[in-house]
């Protein structure tokens, strides 16, 4: 068989700039989550208001619903998505689907720890500690995990809504999900990526086999 390998990636001076108005969009995206950030690290989450967070992002809070409908939001709403489905997209079509996974976010799991590492604790906290956040995160797990399925349906030439692509991809959020609050309970001792190996050796292989 002939290994079929993926395109050259562009590096980031070959990609296309974004326009005037989508990096004023990106910009004031940004004013207000780093905001809500800082607020939360000072007054806790509970005590920040959206109203709060609007005057200190220098905007009005019609401005914030506009671009985040609920303050859980601010917390968990990412550009990733996109970038997480085109890394996908770019692994040797010959990989197996889990381990071409596997890459691409434990590599995405570096870029956060090693450019927001704050950012990163800070979410995943709330996310273990706060109701809220938490319900949220898993209504957003679920719509990535049907983004998931259509780009697994791609490699695997298995229909997106196939009960096998569904099970995978939920389970796989799921996992993740799972992940992400042990790295937290446990005071963010263990490497995240070594978490997001280990979840993957359990949806590859099952449960370890009992110790005697």
């Amino acid at each position: 068989m002939t290994t079929m390998t993926a395109a050259p990636r562009p590096s980031p001076a070959d990609r296309p700039r974004p326009g005037l108005r989508e990096r004023k969009k990106i910009k004031t995206r940004r004013a207000i989550r780093a905001a809500a950030y800082s607020l939360i690290q000072e007054q806790g989450y509970d005590a920040t208001t959206i109203e709060q967070i609007a005057e200190r992002a220098e905007v009005s809070p019609s401005t914030v619903f506009r671009y985040f409908p609920v303050k859980e939001d601010i917390v968990l709403t990412d550009e990733y998505d996109a970038v997480l489905l085109a890394e996908l997209r770019a692994r040797p079509l010959d990989e197996p689907p889990t381990e071409s996974l596997r890459q691409v976010i434990r590599t995405a799991v570096g870029v956060g720890t090693g450019e927001e590492p704050e950012a990163m604790r800070l979410r995943t906290t709330l996310m273990a500690e706060v109701p809220a956040v938490r319900a949220r995160m898993r209504e957003n797990a679920s719509a990535t995990g049907r983004l998931l399925c259509r780009a697994l349906a791609e490699r695997t030439g298995l229909a997106a809504d196939a009960l096998e692509v569904r099970v995978f991809a939920m389970s796989l959020m799921g996992g993740l999900m799972e992940a992400c609050l042990h790295w937290a309970e446990n005071g963010f001792r263990t490497d995240l990526a070594d978490l997001v190996d280990r979840t993957f050796d359990v949806l590859e292989h099952g449960l370890p086999a009992r110790r005697t």
